[in-house]
């Protein structure tokens, strides 16, 4: 900003090389600011003459011109991005197929069989996923319930919501009936109850681990489950009850036009809280590994007495390593990052865990003892917060054994998330420098260790159903496929990466989504594998959005979004639920009427039902998704073929180009005679 001056000259500074006498700086102070001279000025074009102006003025021109080329930068970058948007072609949106209305908002969901398990205000709902309709409401609680999970057991389903208060509770849903097993951290003294932060339970539902907070401790409670002593009691109830009693069903609460009327409710689901099943059989405590302090041993004999049967090895338990020894070492790290150790750290939050039930394999060896099914778990993984090691913990044991781990995979960082599949043959470790190590469990061997882009570090990690693309569609091999995985990782900064791993070839990551620098409305939240689309993920921004996206072409095929009037109620930590086994997926939505009343009764919450096979573009995309067996062996697929399948196909192609070829079919069989003749004279000398 500057100003025209009535006469015909313009004064400006000369270049700095023509300039008399040494440079100068400026002194702090504005008393002592220096005045033009005149003698550093000369003479210009007048038609081109403009104010000099004088300190703070010059500094203030400066600082509004700045801002002035700053705020043009940006608004040529949003027109830039609008035409970019503009000529860029958009993916389809499809609406929802259905919805359910809700008076109260719900907090979580899950999805299993023919089911949605909708929690929220004092308990949880059920209701049929194809309908909509509301099958029954398990509302006896006085807080509402934050997180629900549910576990599909072939006929029966296990339900575990969780309420504020961190009580967890065990339900068996079988038939029409709703029973409850256990309130699993539930006490009478409420100054000593626990929280469940973390379950999981088995394939097969044989076990259930509960993850349990409570007076600045945490640790593990692993149950084994009678789920077939719960079967023989509802398929064959005792005589003494009275078949002719009704269990009167409950009224309900009206959630909705679609699903809240009851009559409209399926009247043969009840909740039989009469019916006493048996509880679940407590074995196993476990608890966070000690820090590693001085040795107590003597010699080093007492430390390899100390370990039996190899049992802890590799753990850091017992070890030779002195008080002294340790403290040498701090003092070390102390002198060498003394600049960074004298701030004010945060204090440490309690160690959490993450775990898993592990199926027999060549690693984990069922004992001959044990009588068990065949898919029945053996073996429990875990790693700690902060912690280098992966334990495994024998599941045949009772609560009278000493909970030590049987064996202890060290990493060379501590690990900070894995994921196991969904068919328990694989896992990844992934660790805190970036570093991801792939486990084929059914095989015995890793796969390889991969090492994300530098600045990368995981935050999530999604298994997908391995697929092979056919003709430009991804396709599902119809027979099983052993030692081949694929895998996307969410990263913390937003970068969306895919993980290849083939049997002894190295695995490969490719990125299937950059990190926004920009745009950072577009930063990835969430991320959610689709069962029955081959190779197709959701992803859940920070805008809203809700896109799907082919891994194989990494691009976006369609969108998904709710009516306009419901939005997502925080996009940053959406409520989503897909099904395992159908062609859909839910998602939470919440409407506001545009009344004055400020009470929850002007509040509409509603959960959107996407069916994939209601799009045009996903229509054959879900109905024709596998390669029959036949099929795949006449194509080249060799990577989804056991090795002797491979040997056969080889062999059946080589005798076809005999076939074409009468001579050198001849010459190879005399070939093959005069070789099996010197190979009967060689038995014979012997």
């Amino acid at each position: 900003m500057s100003f025209p001056r009535g006469s015909q000259t313009q004064k400006i500074k000369r270049p700095i090389g023509t300039r008399k006498g040494p440079l100068e700086l400026p002194p702090p102070t504005e008393k002592d600011w220096p005045k033009d001279d005149e003698q550093d000025h000369v003479l210009v074009d007048p038609d081109e003459e403009l104010d000099s102006l004088p300190q703070p003025y010059r500094m203030i021109n400066k600082l509004v011109n700045l801002l002035f080329e700053q705020s043009w930068e940006i608004i040529e970058e949003r027109n830039a991005l609008r035409e970019a948007e503009s000529s860029q072609i958009q993916p389809t949106v499809y609406p929802p197929l259905g919805e359910i209305q809700l008076n109260k908002m719900p907090n979580c969901m899950a999805v299993s069989q023919d089911y949605v398990f909708i929690g929220g205000a004092k308990g949880f709902s059920i209701y049929n996923l194809y309908s909509a309709k509301q099958i029954y409401a398990w509302e006896k609680l006085k807080v509402d319930v934050t997180s629900i999970w549910a576990t599909d057991l072939g006929n029966e389903i296990l339900i575990a919501p969780v309420d504020e208060m961190g009580i967890i509770r065990l339900f068996y849903f079988y038939k029409e009936g709703l029973y409850l097993v256990k309130a699993i951290n539930e006490v009478d003294d409420t100054s000593k109850q626990t929280t469940c932060i973390k379950m999981e339970i088995s394939q097969g539902g044989d076990f259930a681990a509960f993850l349990l907070q409570g007076a600045g401790d945490i640790w593990l409670d692993v149950y084994k489950l009678p789920k077939e002593t719960w079967l023989k009691k509802l398929e064959h109830p005792q005589l003494t009850s009275n078949p002719k009693k009704k269990v009167r069903q409950p009224q309900l609460n009206t959630l909705g036009p679609i699903s809240a009327d009851p009559l409209e409710m399926d009247a043969n689901v009840s909740f039989k809280g009469d019916i006493k099943l048996s509880l679940p059989v407590y074995i196993m405590k476990i608890k966070p590994p000690k820090p590693v302090t001085g040795t107590t041993f003597k010699s080093p004999l007492e430390v390899f007495a100390k370990i039996k049967d190899c049992y802890g090895l590799g753990s850091g338990q017992n070890h030779f390593i002195k008080d002294s020894q340790w403290e040498q070492q701090a003092e070390i790290f102390n002198a060498s990052y003394k600049k960074y150790l004298d701030k004010e750290w945060e204090e440490e939050p309690l160690s959490t865990a993450t775990f898993y039930f592990l199926l027999p394999s060549c690693l984990f060896a069922m004992p001959t003892e044990v009588k068990g099914p065949s898919g029945m778990a053996c073996v429990l993984g875990i790693h700690w917060t902060r912690s280098h090691n992966f334990f495994l913990y024998s599941l045949n044991r009772t609560l009278k054994d000493k909970a030590d781990p049987e064996g202890v995979w060290p990493c060379a960082a501590p690990i900070a998330v894995s994921q196991l599949s969904c068919s328990s043959s694989y896992l990844v470790l992934a660790c805190e420098d970036g570093v991801l190590t792939l486990w084929d469990l059914a095989k015995g061997f890793p796969l390889g260790v991969a090492a994300l882009p530098q600045g990368c570090f995981c935050q999530s990690i999604h298994f997908l159903k391995y697929f092979l693309v056919h003709k430009g569609q991804n396709m599902y091999p119809e027979g099983p496929v052993k030692s081949q995985m694929k895998c996307v990782v969410l990263c913390t900064d937003a970068s969306l990466h895919l993980v290849e791993a083939s049997g002894t070839q190295g695995p490969t990551i490719s990125v299937l989504v950059e990190r926004p620098v920009k745009h950072l409305d577009k930063t990835i939240c969430a991320v959610a594998p689709v069962p029955a689309l081959p190779g197709m993920v959701l992803i859940f921004s920070k805008n809203g959005s809700v896109c799907l996206m082919d891994v194989a072409k990494r691009e976006i095929i369609c969108a998904f979004a709710p009516p306009g009037a419901f939005p997502l109620e925080v996009p940053w930590k959406p409520v989503f639920a897909v099904s395992p086994d159908h062609p859909c997926f839910l998602l939470r939505g919440d409407y506001s009427h545009e009344t004055a009343s400020t009470d929850d009764a002007g509040i509409q919450y509603s959960v959107f039902y996407f069916n994939f096979e209601a799009c045009p573009l996903l229509e054959n995309i879900s109905k024709n998704c596998t390669i029959p067996q036949r099929d795949l062996d006449n194509m080249a697929f060799p990577q989804a073929l056991p090795l002797e399948k491979r040997c056969e196909r080889f062999l059946q192609k080589s005798y076809r180009k005999l076939e074409k070829n009468p001579e050198k079919e001849e010459e190879h069989w005399a070939r093959l005679q005069r070789y099996s003749l010197s190979l009967q004279r060689e038995n014979f000398k012997k």
